[in-house]
């Protein structure tokens, strides 16, 4: 089944409140939840076959496991299949060195986690309604 929106994140609780976000404007049952970089590249390459249509959008992670963030980017953007789905970079990295490899690497958005509930939700909402129903893609 085809999800509109690819959410890669390990921290449970991050996801739980992205989820939750993304559900006060119905967006949640067009989710998909990854955990690692390397589920998260099984999923958009190797079984892509099964999901039918790719996602409009990926949330994603810099700091995860078995495959960092950064090098699920650069698959992403280097590769014909995959290379027009908007990235967005939720992440609580605020290094710069962060910011600027992503930006090199093609991301659409860099996007610093607040720490505070109401402006974490307000982010994710805001994020979630541009990008699946204002922005157009090719993909």
């Amino acid at each position: 089944m085809s999800r509109s929106i690819l959410l890669i994140e390990d921290q449970p609780y991050d996801a739980e409140l992205t989820l939750r976000a993304l559900r006060e404007l119905g967006l949640d049952e067009d989710v998909m939840h990854l955990r690692d970089g390397a589920e998260a590249l099984r999923y958009l390459f190797q079984d892509a076959s099964d999901h039918g249509t790719p996602p409009k959008l990926i949330l994603l992670d810099l700091k995860l496991p078995k495959v960092s963030g950064l090098e699920v980017l650069e698959a992403l953007k280097s590769d014909e299949r995959t290379h027009c789905i908007p990235v967005i970079a939720l992440t609580s990295s605020q290094e710069q060195q962060d910011l600027t490899r992503c930006y090199d690497l093609g991301v659409n958005s860099y996007v610093v986690k607040p720490v505070d509930f109401e402006q974490f939700t307000e982010t994710v909402q805001r994020i979630g309604r541009y990008w699946t129903s204002t922005n157009q893609t090719v993909c």
